[in-house]
């Protein structure tokens, strides 16, 4: 039962992640750069660092007793998973919604699962007395021995189909609707290019999460048997996500002179900031039910955590898109391509829950 309920916590983040950008289409008026630090604001700072002096008692104690390595490693991380969410937008910008999506969500898939459990080895964190590749083989031999391995490759194998289907049907999708948006800046090299750039610095999470868990390890220590205790790693990881984002906007801001809104009285202001830091707050949910998800799954099993996440959040966002009214209009052929998709990820999370109990 304790993997099945990881499981479904891990899915309940995907549920966040994929609707925090539903309060976001209340904000009025506002410039995209005012919107995003408001939400960013409360997504990278308030809401993790609030919720990690809730869940997770002598917080700053379990920091100061942080080796320097699993502190600073995630915060850089952090920054560049902040660059991964830049380039991203603008993998959507050159390729549109389906490619510019699926290309880079994929890439960041494989990444943060195949690669989170062997980067504390590549950065010397992990001991490794008879050497980094002896160490990465055994770590290789512990994520796919035997049958559960199988069956491990087999569910990263049907997200990745899953991903891509999907973004085949976002790309169906942008054609019937006769989508100009995305497509009238439509540039393959420079699309590809800042798609694995966007798939490669967005797994930055993972790894900034996989270098912290000495500081989980210590919170664990000081509150035995916690399911709160990734929450520490996630508010000094989200801090260098901020900075990157903080930087950016403000950039913005000064080019665009956008400083106004934030007291712009013409603008429904008490609600646009309402909206914006509650999307802010849900989309910080999602890594709170993850990180409590990643406890009660195997622990040699926590790398899939992003696999369900990941795809978890396609099949969330897509349905949450069909009730909304962004299907609307698409043919027959679109939506079975979709749920096509969506099939292939639930199965691969149903096979995750088949590998925990092998």
């Amino acid at each position: 039962m304790g993997a099945i309920a990881g499981l479904l916590l891990i899915m309940t983040g995907g549920l966040a992640s994929g609707a925090f950008y539903l309060p976001l289409k209340y904000v009025k008026n506002w410039s995209w750069e005012t919107g995003w630090i408001i939400q960013g604001m409360s997504a990278w700072i308030l809401a993790p660092w609030i919720v990690a002096l809730i869940t997770v008692p002598s917080l700053f104690a379990i920091i100061g007793e942080t080796p320097a390595s699993s502190f600073w490693l995630p915060v850089l991380f952090g920054f560049g998973w902040g660059i991964g969410g830049l380039t991203w937008g603008l993998s959507i910008r050159y390729l549109g919604i389906g490619l510019g999506n699926s290309l880079p969500l994929g890439l960041t898939s494989a990444l943060s699962t195949l690669l989170s459990p062997l980067v504390p080895i590549l950065v010397g964190q992990t001991p490794a007395p008879e050497g980094i590749g002896a160490a990465l083989s055994v770590q290789m031999n512990l994520m796919f021995a035997g049958s559960r391995g199988l069956i491990v490759l087999g569910s990263i194998a049907l997200s990745l189909a899953g991903i891509g289907i999907a973004g085949w049907a976002a790309s169906l999708k942008e054609k019937d609707l006769k989508a100009a948006e995305g497509q009238k800046d439509f540039n393959l090299k420079k699309g590809l290019l800042v798609a694995l750039v966007a798939g490669i610095m967005s797994a930055c999470f993972a790894f900034g999460e996989a270098t912290g868990k000495s500081m989980a390890d210590i919170a664990n220590a000081h509150n035995p048997g916690t399911i709160w205790k990734y929450n520490a790693v996630y508010a000094v990881l989200l801090i260098g996500g901020f900075a990157f984002n903080f930087i950016y906007c403000t950039v913005l801001l000064i080019r665009n002179r956008s400083f106004a809104d934030f007291s712009n009285r013409h603008t429904p202001l008490r609600m646009n900031y309402l909206f914006a830091l509650l999307a802010g707050a849900v989309w910080f949910a999602q890594f709170v039910f993850k990180g409590m998800g990643t406890t009660r799954v195997p622990s040699d099993l926590g790398f899939l955590s992003w696999t369900i996440l990941f795809s978890c959040v396609i099949v969330f966002s897509n349905l949450i898109g069909i009730l909304t009214g962004e299907w609307k209009g698409v043919s027959k052929r679109t939506i079975a391509t979709l749920m096509a998709g969506l099939l292939l990820l639930i199965a691969s999370v149903a096979l995750v829950g088949m590998a925990s109990n092998v």
